[in-house]
């Protein structure tokens, strides 16, 4: 895995950069400001592009909006001291594949990024629910139907093609859990949890996680129960 690193602070460049060569990760490159990193993607072509927010002159989302205005396929994972929900929510309207907060710890920030590499969208806990958050008021002030008297329970037809099991997997995996954090709140393997995943996006005919979590953001599938 290739990685490109944005961040201001060169004291936290140099100690992610030997934070992930440490963990057999090419850190293919390094940019101090956001202008200069799109170039720096564009030649490079990174797995995974690792972004600032807070940066002088052009932020990073800003400068996230700019790579994937050149490469629309470019995985861009936002890594922040903010916790905000606006910078959350314009991260993600710019193009951003996943948003972490640096209070991280290495194993997690490892795993991010190989779920980033494999299009699975990596959020610190609790960001994703927000998004769902989110994407339901969202839909509801656009189609301000009243929902389902049962609780726990989607709000669309599409629902009943899932298992108790799958939406127990969506809704640990929008808390923002990695999948070895939902096989053990689940007592299932990480390769269990990647299978439900695949089958709750062929089941919905959807194409990648992004796209189950948006899809589950517009429907309200928040409140699923998450034990067993």
């Amino acid at each position: 895995m290739k990685v490109l690193l944005v961040d201001d602070n060169r004291l936290m460049l140099e100690g992610l950069q030997n934070l992930l060569e440490a963990h057999d990760i090419e850190v293919a490159g390094v940019a101090a400001d956001g202008l200069a990193s799109v170039d720096l993607a564009c030649a490079l072509r990174p797995d995974v592009i690792l972004m600032d927010i807070r940066m002088p002159g052009c932020d990073g989302l800003q400068t996230t909006r700019l790579i994937r205005a050149r490469m629309p396929q470019a995985r861009i994972v936002i890594l922040t001291t903010s916790d905000n929900d606006d910078d959350l929510f314009e991260a993600v309207r710019s193009g951003a594949c996943g948003y972490l907060v640096k209070n991280i710890d290495t194993e997690t920030l490892v795993d991010a990024l190989e779920q980033a590499r494999e299009g699975i969208p990596p959020f610190s806990p609790g960001l994703a629910a927000k998004l769902l958050d989110e994407f339901a008021r969202i839909n509801n002030a656009k189609n301000p139907t009243p929902p389902p008297a049962a609780a726990g329970v989607a709000k669309d037809p599409s629902a009943s093609v899932l298992s108790a099991r799958q939406l127990q997997v969506l809704r640990l995996v929008a808390d923002g859990l990695s999948y070895k954090e939902v096989g053990a709140r689940l007592y299932l393997s990480p390769l269990t949890v990647k299978y439900h995943m695949g089958q709750i996006m062929d089941r919905l005919h959807l194409q990648n996680r992004a796209q189950v979590l948006a899809h589950a953001g517009r429907m309200s599938w928040t409140g699923v129960p998450a034990d067993s």
